[in-house]
């Protein structure tokens, strides 16, 4: 079997920790690095409840998406959901790592995945990393041409069922043949988008000012989805990089939880 640090090598040569953000907290967040690796689970969020399900299946390894402790801390005492959630795994001998806005840029990455799900074709970064990178902030690519209602009812059919849904902004019969997209929390890349070749944004945690102010602007259409979801397609991706870097040395899983923060609505 592989070691924890063979596998933690493997997955900041995907996704270097040194691409994160500045405010971001990436990497191994707990565990012995010459532990050996046999199970390895991926989720987005570090809940409690996925922290549970990592260990009753038995994983070495529990690859999340969004950090746990993205602030500072004091105490990780297992009297606060976070402290209990890192207990629970360390207590049944699950380490942690996270990759966050690494893995939102890279090749094979979060926007990279959701653009594939969708779809699309012949990928660019939105804002790549340097000139020419294949790397950088979200993606844009073609789909055949189609309506901007058909397309939306696609996204609904790629993306994992939540009580947020999909909500567009647009006319039904726009025709659509560029998209955009970031997985995860996108409205910072709505100003470089207007006036460009792109017929619709995809992305997630839309703002009523922000989006009303970019439609005014002429912008594309938007079609917003669940931060869960979107970013819940790169899970599939990154496990099956492992699984064919390792073969069966390691046995993989996605959880099967939904940890979107959202129930229901009425």
């Amino acid at each position: 079997m592989p070691s924890l640090d063979d596998v933690v090598s493997l997955l900041h040569e995907w996704y270097p920790p040194q691409t994160a953000m500045d405010f971001d907290a990436v990497g191994l967040v707990a565990g012995e690095p010459d532990a050996e690796v046999g199970k390895v689970m991926f989720a987005v969020d570090p809940t409690l409840e996925v922290a549970r399900e990592a260990v009753e299946w038995g994983a070495d390894l529990l690859v999340v998406h969004h950090p746990l402790y993205l602030t500072p801390v004091s105490s990780v005492a297992a009297t606060t959901p976070k402290g209990r959630t890192l207990h629970t795994l360390t207590s049944g001998g699950c380490a942690l790592l996270t990759a966050h806005t690494n893995a939102d840029q890279a090749v094979s990455g979060v926007s990279e995945s959701l653009a594939y799900a969708l779809g699309l074709r012949d990928l660019a970064p939105i804002l790549p990393s340097s000139p020419g990178s294949p790397t950088g902030q979200g993606r844009v690519g073609t789909v055949d041409e189609t309506t901007l209602g058909a397309f939306a009812a696609v996204v609904a059919d790629a993306l994992p069922t939540t009580a947020h849904g999909i909500r567009v902004a647009g006319e039904s019969d726009r025709p659509v043949r560029r998209v955009a997209v970031c997985g995860g929390a996108g409205d910072f890349l709505l100003d470089g988008l207007v006036g460009e070749d792109v017929d619709v944004f995809v992305t997630s945690d839309l703002r009523h000012h922000r989006a009303g102010e970019f439609l005014e602007h002429g912008g594309a259409a938007l079609v917003d989805v669940a931060h869960w979801a979107a970013e819940w397609t790169w899970l599939p991706v990154v496990e099956g990089r492992l699984r064919e870097a390792l073969g069966d040395r390691v046995e993989t899983r996605v959880s099967t939880l939904c940890t979107d923060p959202w129930t229901f609505r009425h």
